[in-house]
């Protein structure tokens, strides 16, 4: 059995995608209290620490389990001071860039059998890759072998084209080598096209599908297991004169297909980069679904933003999974979250080297 200890855990994507694979989560540590109630709901036989983690003695909550049982520590540092987005605090001075100094005491204090630390593709590059080889020697000196790639998740079953930085450890001498990619894409219309249609800032806890099982796609069969219902059918509401921009915008276009007499209030364009107004390509994977209220990502045929349900399934949350806190903070939780079927890919290849 594989036993994990998630830090930094979010709404709880990289557990989700641990116990896909057959792993048991003995805790998780999230400072954010919105997340870490998604997290306790979604989880409920798991421990949930809401806490700067900082203040966490891990041996406090560590439970023994058996001799040939394999414990892993993994966890994503927040990663707004690595992001390629980020131009104004992409330094060693952020504070969130030195948060991956308590991942590496979590490691030195449980001394686990495995480590998946996790972050955004521009933690590979960050500083030409200084801070990417100091984080890995880190690991080296405490006896681990490591290896890291950039790993796209559309490879493995997420109907997204989303990159993430993934770093693997083995204390007992294995070179973890990462999993091969599947054979098929999913698209946006295989994610959504089976869920309800709605309105500009439309709420609706629960509303049917728009088809049966049968008649869903391969990827919604999927993530319709154990739910009856379509949940969290949740728009944001936007002014009406940013739903007249959404009229001009085809599938894979952006703001610079939006008329210029209705960006009047836009003062310099040239600010505005190509994930604004984005309408999705139904017959493609989504675009990073990030902060997707703030960039005012839209439905492929209607003029209007995602829903919470959408975006969760663009991220391969299963219908089952329910987010808690505002919408805007439901958003984020969203957005922020390591897509659960990616990590069940890491997961599986992780567990295949302990049989």
């Amino acid at each position: 059995m594989l036993y994990g200890i998630d830090i930094f855990s979010g709404a709880g994507g990289l557990s989700l995608g641990a116990e896909m694979a057959g792993a048991t989560i003995m805790f998780a540590v999230e400072k954010d209290k919105g997340a870490a109630e998604t997290y306790r709901y979604n989880h409920k036989d798991t421990l949930v620490i809401c806490d700067d983690i900082h203040n966490v003695d891990p041996l406090k909550y560590v439970t023994p389990i058996g001799e040939n049982d394999q414990l892993i520590v993994f966890g994503g540092p927040p990663c707004q001071g690595f992001s390629t987005s980020n131009t104004v605090t992409r330094n060693m001075k952020n504070p969130n860039n030195s948060l991956f100094e308590e991942f590496v005491r979590f490691v030195a204090t449980l001394n686990p059998d495995w480590f998946l630390f996790e972050n955004v593709e521009g933690f590979y590059r960050f500083e030409n890759g200084l801070i990417r080889d100091k984080v890995k020697k880190c690991f080296e000196d405490l006896g681990y072998t490591v290896n890291y790639s950039i790993v796209v998740a559309s490879d493995y079953g997420v109907p997204q084209h989303r990159n993430r930085f993934i770093m693997v450890g083995n204390r007992n001498g294995i070179l973890f080598q990462f999993p091969e990619k599947h054979k098929k894409n999913y698209t946006v219309k295989d994610a959504i096209s089976d869920l309800p249609d709605l309105c500009n800032g439309q709420m609706e806890d629960s509303l049917p599908y728009k088809c049966s099982v049968k008649e869903a796609s391969e990827y919604a069969q999927i993530m319709r297991h154990g739910s009856r219902t379509s949940k969290q059918n949740y728009v944001s509401r936007n002014a009406d004169y940013v739903i007249e921009r959404y009229k001009y915008i085809g599938q894979g276009q952006n703001w610079r297909a939006i008329p210029e007499e209705l960006m009047s209030n836009y003062k310099d364009k040239n600010q505005c980069h190509s994930g604004i107004y984005k309408r999705l390509i139904a017959d493609k994977p989504s675009v990073v679904i990030s902060n997707y209220r703030k960039n005012m990502l839209i439905h492929p045929y209607q003029d209007r933003g995602l829903s919470v349900r959408e975006a969760a399934r663009l991220q391969s949350f299963p219908d089952k999974f329910v987010f808690k806190g505002s919408l805007m903070h439901i958003q984020q939780q969203i957005g922020n979250a390591v897509p659960p079927l990616l990590a069940k890919a890491v997961f599986d290849k992780i567990m295949e080297y302990g049989e």
